[in-house]
């Protein structure tokens, strides 16, 4: 690597020796960064590398601070959940679904009671299926140890 291409603020734009490039940096009391290494010749600029990197930090956390967080909210059932019971944590999953939370609704089995998986996978399929307008099945009932989990994502609101 004899000559590099200077860019930034600071240096007029060209190619210079790189020795050259290193003696300018050292007069502003600054650090030649190489940022384009596969270019010919490689392309560096002059800058405070600290402050560069503290810049890209900056910036990092401002675009993770916009991104959006996912809550998943869970409901729990038994394999035989009564009517009552059913409707009343129907109305917590669609609102739930409505305030744009995933809803991880699941059937916990107790002891003996894993013999009932059947009614488990239908409780949940009925669920999904009064839940369509609100949010799209992610995940069919899929049995994992003593628990059949169902994921539901809401729907884009428009």
């Amino acid at each position: 690597m004899e000559e590099v291409r200077l860019v930034g603020d600071n240096v007029e734009v060209g190619v210079y020796p790189i020795e050259k490039a290193r003696q300018l940096a050292e007069e502003l009391e600054l650090d030649l960064v190489e940022i384009s290494p596969k270019a010919v010749p490689p392309v560096c600029k002059i800058i405070d590398y600290k402050k560069f990197l503290y810049e890209q930090k900056k910036r990092d956390k401002a675009l993770k601070s916009k991104a959006t967080k996912v809550t998943v909210k869970e409901i729990r059932f038994g394999p035989q959940t009564d009517e009552h019971d059913y409707e009343f944590k129907k109305k917590h999953a669609i609102k739930f679904l409505k305030d744009g939370s995933k809803l991880k609704a699941f059937v916990f089995f107790k002891g003996r009671s894993i013999i009932f998986k059947e009614q488990g996978q239908i409780l949940l399929l009925k669920l999904a299926q009064e839940l369509e307008e609100y949010g799209k099945v992610e995940q069919l009932p899929k049995l994992e140890g003593k628990r059949m989990i169902m994921f539901i994502a809401p729907k884009k609101v428009k």
